[in-house]
C-alpha cells in the first residue's frame, strides 16, 4: 500500500507537496486543474519498470505504451527543460523489510522497517532526454529513517553511499559505481564491484512489485458489446478502458474466487458478489453472464432492470451499468495488495446510485478473500458530491475510519496547480471546506430569488398599467 506522494516540476504541479495515501484517497477538483496528471506519472514509472531498456531513465510513451506524455520538454513544468523532475513514493512493505549485512553475523548489523521510501531526481540531457540524475532508497520503521542509500550520475559513472551501513568494495574492484539504470535500478556491474550490496537488488525487485501492482482505470470505458470473445484466458486486470471487464469476471469465476465483505461475512463467488453489488447500487435487479451456447467462446451479458422486466442485453440498457461494471470489477478483481486509480468512476450515473458507489468503494478497501483481508488501496478521482456525503456519513457512521480516508482539493492558478488537504473529523464533517468546492451554491440560490423577485416586480408593474 502507498503511504506518500510527492511530485515536483511535472506538468501543471510546481510542488505538490507530501500527498498522504489513505485506504481510500478521494481527489477532487474542477475540469483541467491538473489532478489527473499526478496519476499519470505513476502510469509513466509503471511503463518504464515494464520497458526492456535498462537505460531509458523514463518511457514517456508510444502508441503501444500505457499513456503518451509527449515529449520530456511536455512533461515539466512550464516546458522548463531546466527544471528537474523530481518524486518521493513511500510504501508499506507486506511482512517487513529486513537488511542485512552480509559481512556480520551479529544481529545489530540488522535494519528492519516496514516501508520503502523511493526518491528520484530526473534531468534533460543535453538532446533534451530524460536521464537520472540520483534516486535514493529509505527504509522506514514507523516513522524514522533506518537506513538510507544513494545512487547518483558522477562524471560518466555513477556513486553509491550507504548510511549506516557501510558498503565494501570487493578486493581488487574499487572502481567507480556505474551510472543508475531507469529511475530505480542499480546494474549488476555494481553489484559485483561490493562485498555486501545483494540487499540492493531487493530494493529494486520490491519496486517492481509496488508497481507491477499498480492498475489504473481510466474516465472513459469501452461501449458495451452484444457478445464478448473470451477463450479462458486470465487478463491482469480489466483494462484501462475496462475493454476486459467480462474477461475478468469470468476468469476469477472459473477460478473459484470468493469473496466476503469483512471478516466473518458470508463469501460469495465473484460474479455473485459483484451481481450484488450493481443490484445495491441501484441499477439492475438480476445480472448474469453466460455463454450464447455450450461449447462456445462468445458470451452475452444478460440483466433485468426491475423484477418483472424482460431479461436483455446489456447493450439495451442505460448507459451507466456498462460504465460502472468495469471499476466494480476491477475494485475486486486485482490482486491482494494492490493500488487502483480510478477517474470519475461515477461517470453517467444517478445521484443516487453515486452515493451507493461510495459503499461499494469503501467495501472494496475491506473486503476479505482466501481468509484474509485483500489490502487494497482505491485511488479515486471524482466530479460528484453525492459520492462524498455518502463517504462522510459512513465515516459518521463509523463504518470506515476517518484516518482510512483522505480526501484532496485540486485548484488551478494560474499555469500552477495547487493541492489543499481536507481535515476530516469523527463526525464525518469536513473542518476546511473550500470556497466554491462543488460550485457557488449559495450564489445561484440568491440569484435565482432574485430573479423570482425582478418578475414577480414586473407581472406587478403590468397589473397596475392594466388597470
Amino acid at each position: 500500500m502507498l503511504t506518500h506522494l510527492r511530485i515536483r516540476n511535472f506538468k501543471a504541479w510546481a510542488d505538490t507537496g507530501s500527498i498522504r495515501l489513505a485506504p481510500l484517497t478521494v481527489l477532487f477538483g474542477s475540469n483541467s486543474s491538473g489532478k489527473s496528471s499526478l496519476g499519470h506519472l505513476l502510469l509513466a514509472l509503471k511503463q518504464t519498470v515494464l520497458s526492456t531498456d535498462r537505460k531509458r531513465a523514463l518511457h514517456l510513451g508510444d502508441a503501444n505504451s500505457l499513456i503518451d506524455l509527449g515529449t520530456f520538454a511536455d512533461c515539466l513544468h512550464g516546458h522548463d527543460m531546466s527544471l528537474p523532475l523530481s518524486f518521493i513514493l513511500g510504501w508499506r512493505v507486506p511482512g517487513g523489510i529486513t537488511v542485512r549485512d552480509a559481512l556480520a553475523s551479529a544481529k545489530a548489523k540488522q535494519f528492519a522497517g516496514d516501508q520503502i521510501e523511493l526518491g528520484a531526481r530526473i534531468v534533460a540531457t543535453s538532446t533534451q532526454q530524460p536521464e537520472t540524475e540520483k534516486f535514493r532508497y529509505r527504509v522506514i520503521d514507523s516513522g524514522t529513517n533506518i537506513l538510507e542509500v544513494i545512487h547518483s550520475r558522477k562524471n560518466g559513472g555513477g556513486n553509491l553511499t550507504s548510511e549506516p551501513l557501510r558498503l565494501v568494495h570487493a578486493t581488487g574492484r574499487k572502481w567507480p559505481a556505474e551510472p543508475p539504470e531507469k529511475f530505480y535500478r542499480f546494474t549488476d556491474r555494481t553489484l559485483l564491484r561490493y562485498q555486501n550490496a545483494d540487499f540492493l537488488a531487493d530494493f529494486a525487485l520490491q519496486t517492481e512489485r509496488v508497481f507491477s501492482q499498480f492498475f489504473y482505470l481510466g474516465p472513459l470505458r469501452k461501449h458495451p458489446e452484444r457478445v464478448y470473445q473470451w477463450s479462458g484466458d486470465t487478463p491482469a486486470d480489466v483494462g484501462m478502458q475496462g475493454e476486459s471487464a467480462i474477461a475478468a469476471l469470468l476468469a476469477a469465476t472459473q477460478e473459484g474466487r470468493q469473496l466476503n465483505r469483512g471478516h466473518r461475512q458470508r463469501k460469495q463467488r465473484f460474479d455473485t458478489f459483484i451481481a450484488a453489488w450493481l443490484k445495491e447500487l441501484g441499477v439492475i435487479s438480476d445480472f448474469s453472464v453466460k455463454p450464447v451456447a455450450k461449447g462456445r467462446k462468445e458470451y452475452e451479458v444478460l440483466l433485468r432492470t426491475h423484477e418483472d422486466a424482460p431479461e436483455v442485453k446489456l447493450t439495451d440498457v442505460g448507459f451507466g451499468v456498462s460504465q460502472v461494471l468495469p471499476a466494480l470489477v476491477q475494485a475486486f478483481y486485482a490482486p491482494p495488495n494492490s493500488v487502483i486509480w480510478m477517474e470519475q468512476p461515477e461517470i453517467h450515473l444517478h445521484p443516487r446510485v453515486q452515493s451507493n458507489l461510495a459503499d461499494a468503494l469503501i467495501c472494496a478497501v475491506q473486503a476479505w478473500e482466501s481468509g484474509s483481508p485483500r489490502g487494497t488501496q482505491l485511488i479515486v478521482e471524482s466530479h460528484s458530491e453525492h459520492f462524498l456525503s455518502r463517504l462522510q456519513r459512513r465515516v459518521a457512521e463509523g463504518t470506515i475510519a476517518k484516518e482510512d480516508v483522505a480526501i484532496y482539493f485540486v485548484t488551478r492558478e494560474g499555469q500552477t496547480a495547487q493541492l489543499e488537504g481536507l481535515g476530516l473529523n469523527d463526525d464525518g464533517e469536513i473542518e476546511n471546506w473550500p470556497e466554491n468546492f462543488f460550485g457557488d451554491e449559495m450564489a445561484d440560490v440568491a440569484a435565482r430569488m432574485r430573479a423570482v423577485q425582478e418578475r414577480r416586480r414586473k407581472a406587478a408593474a403590468l397589473g397596475s398599467e392594466a388597470e
